[in-house]
């Protein structure tokens, strides 16, 4: 099966600046997939080219098996919401819907939109609010209306730029639940972001962009990584640091600290497990009341990523 999303060496340029440059990507069908870095990376031009509003200098880029060129792109199967959705807010959000509907399109694709309009609003969770005005909504509304709007042409790609930007955490949590809800019923999502804890929340795999390039790629835990490092909370450090030592040697309770009350910080010596440790402590008599990996998170390997790059705006 075709990917959703392939681009190969894609290039836009701006005189000497390359807002994006020689990126290679691939985004599979069904997959939620997350395009992270600063603002700046080059997020917003690479989306841009794939939906034709602006061409590339150089390399290509294909869209549901179709590569996209001036006016030329399977667009009909595309939703797109790019940036902050804009409404009529004097009208209800079904009145805005169907005049959406009805604009730019044929006859018979307009009856289709229209005909969808009751299941979409169902989908984005707008349904009671259907005919109040969008003045009335909360920004987390208009942003699931904006995804409502995507949906209304029944795409199989769905690309969506900053779509919890601006949000409070209650209105992040209502795109992220539908755009999880969406994914798992078969559409294939492409949202950019600089939130990193959203991504990290609800994606399948992460690509991370920098001065126009693809950094790093894959599920949000492989790019965290492995860990040698936990947290053990027990019921008496100072005992807890002595079977350590008989474990480990005097290098890892070296890197044993105190990092609150009850609670060690280790850092394990080659060969040695969490659950070593755990068997280790619970044979000298001690209460281990948690015990808990300490992995990067997706925030530190970005920043690690993208530490000292200049991103020119």
């Amino acid at each position: 099966m075709t990917a959703a999303i392939r681009a190969v060496g894609l290039t836009k340029r701006y005189g000497e600046l390359a807002a994006v440059d020689g990126l290679d990507l691939s985004v599979e069908r069904g997959e939620l997939y997350g395009f992270l870095g600063p603002n700046g990376a080059g997020k917003t031009t690479t989306i841009r080219m794939a939906l034709g509003l602006i061409h590339p200098t150089a390399g290509t880029i294909e869209v549901l098996g179709s590569r996209v060129t001036a006016g030329h792109g399977p667009f009909e199967r595309v939703g797109a919401l790019v940036e902050e959705p804009a409404f009529w807010s004097y009208l209800s959000g079904r009145r805005n819907l169907e005049a959406f509907a009805r604009a730019g399109s044929g006859r018979a694709d307009a009856r289709a939109r229209l005909g969808r309009i009751d299941d979409v609003l169902h989908t984005v969770g707008l349904a009671d609010a259907a005919d109040k005005r969008v003045k009335q909504y909360s920004q987390g509304m208009r942003q699931r209306l904006g995804v409502g709007l995507a949906l209304l042409g029944n795409p199989e790609l769905l690309v969506l730029d900053e779509p919890t930007n601006g949000l409070d955490p209650s209105g992040m949590r209502e795109v992220r639940e539908l755009l999880r809800q969406l994914a798992d019923g078969g559409t294939t999502i492409f949202i950019s972001s600089h939130l990193l804890a959203e991504v990290e929340a609800m994606c399948d795999r992460v690509g991370v962009m920098a001065r126009g390039a693809l950094v790093a790629e894959g599920p949000p835990g492989t790019l965290r990584g492995t860990t040698d490092r936990i947290r053990i909370e027990v019921d008496d450090v100072a005992a807890a640091r002595t079977v350590l030592a008989r474990l480990g040697g005097p290098d890892m309770i070296a890197a044993a600290s105190a990092s609150g009350p009850g609670v060690l910080d280790v850092t394990l010596s080659d060969g040695l497990g969490a659950a070593d440790v755990n068997a280790a402590l619970v044979r000298g008599g001690i209460r281990v009341h948690a015990l808990e990996p300490q992995r990067d998170t997706l925030e530190d390997v970005f920043l690690h990523l993208v530490e000292g790059i200049h991103v020119p705006r």
